[in-house]
């Protein structure tokens, strides 16, 4: 029977618990919040996305932007039915929304972390209240993992899971990369992925609130689109959040000035011909109002001061006065408002941290660590991440099902 300590109890170090400890194992889990799991408890507003029943490996591996090929393995072995099925044979029946999102039929994030603790206890492994301040080692080897109070646990073997660096206040402050570099790994630049932007454009603070489903969004960069996607967008008084804008997040990396833009369709199911001829019959219903007072069956009531600023069309000209240029220069505007990229926003409020343990260091076929032959990783606080969906609670599953398989 080996001694296995595993550091964090999150969605990670729990399914690994339960794994190591059905294989006979004698496993600890250290944790330092007074409950287990309180990121998972806050996902998805309290509702927690578990997952998404993306059951094909290619489309299921595009949704990880970070080192997706270092995932293969963890996914073969764990996929998104695997999850669902493990929650199911727990008590917790699933329902599957928009995007394939899945959650609790209950919509209560509780009854997810209820499972995943139930799961590890039943197994066997003991859950302690408790810091890992570093390691003590033998011979190139762990031997124990020292607490903050002083005190020792043996072990033949150790897991790292705790986390990355974001939402601090549930647990997550980065313990887990001093822990890794004490042992040798290195660290990528720590960065706040599935995070809000920071936009320079006057207009956006005058936006604040406004939500807008249902549009497109291309993330350019030095005039290519690296990124695309649909759905929901919202306006803050700083930027841009929603769905759509926390996935383009992760594709910005070394963000300078001017380098990134995020162009919205505002209509993406009319193409510029269809739009160009709303517009024609939208004027011609109201020929004699000012062209401000033209827009209501067009654009929620919010964007259309912004609109008209931007299109340099007087407000109150009349709309038979438009000149066909006019309209066809506003045609581009709604189906490519450009909003240009200052900064992502702060760490604390992004949803997954990027960068972390160097994944080369790590064997993607069992989460062993390549320098320390008995630790081992799970979860965000290495070099992976994927876009919102449940995708990266998939991640924290698949690597930590198979770090507690081979420990």
């Amino acid at each position: 029977m080996k001694k296995v300590v595993i550091i964090g109890a999150g969605a990670s170090g729990l399914m690994a618990a339960a794994e190591s400890a059905k294989r006979g194992n004698c496993v600890t889990v250290i944790e330092k919040m007074p409950r287990p799991a309180r990121k998972v408890l806050i996902s998805g507003k309290g509702r927690c996305n578990v997952t998404n029943a993306c059951f094909d490996m290619e489309e299921l591996i595009s949704n990880v932007p970070t080192n997706p090929r270092f995932l293969y393995s963890a996914f073969s072995n764990f996929m998104p039915y695997d999850t669902i099925a493990f929650l199911e044979d727990m008590g917790v029946a699933t329902k599957i929304e928009r995007g394939n999102r899945v959650f609790p039929v209950s919509d209560k994030a509780v009854d997810i972390v209820d499972a995943l603790i139930r799961n590890a206890e039943k197994n066997g492994a003991e859950i302690i209240n408790g810091s890992a301040k570093a390691f003590a080692f033998d011979g190139g080897r762990i031997k124990a993992v020292i607490l903050e109070n002083g005190s020792q646990l043996e072990c033949d073997c150790a897991a790292i899971c705790t986390g990355g660096k974001s939402y601090a206040s549930t647990g997550s402050t980065g313990d887990g990369y001093a822990l890794a570099k004490s042992a040798g790994h290195h660290i990528t630049e720590i960065r706040p992925c599935l995070v809000p932007l920071v936009c320079s454009n006057h207009f956006i603070p005058k936006l604040q609130g406004l939500s807008l489903k249902n549009i497109s969004v291309k993330l350019i960069r030095n005039s290519r689109v690296i990124y695309s996607d649909f759905g929901e967008l919202l306006f803050t008084h700083f930027g841009l959040s929603g769905p759509v804008v926390l996935s383009a997040s992760s594709n910005i990396k070394n963000i300078k000035d001017g380098e990134y833009k995020i162009m919205i369709d505002l209509k993406p199911a009319l193409d510029y011909d269809v739009l160009d001829k709303r517009v024609l019959r939208d004027f011609s219903q109201c020929s004699n109002k000012a062209f401000i007072n033209s827009l209501s069956a067009l654009l929620p009531k919010k964007l259309i001061p912004v609109i008209v600023s931007l299109s340099g069309i007087e407000p109150s000209k009349k709309v038979n006065e438009v000149s066909s240029q006019e309209r066809q220069n506003l045609c581009r505007l709604i189906k490519n408002l450009e909003c240009n990229i200052t900064d992502l926003y702060d760490l604390d409020a992004a949803i997954v941290t990027g960068g972390g343990v160097n994944v080369k260091e790590i064997n993607p076929k069992t989460m062993q660590s390549k320098i320390i032959e008995n630790l081992y990783f799970a979860g965000e606080v290495m070099d992976v991440d994927a876009y919102t969906g449940g995708f990266n609670l998939q991640i924290a599953f698949s690597t930590g099902v198979l770090c507690g398989q081979n420990m």
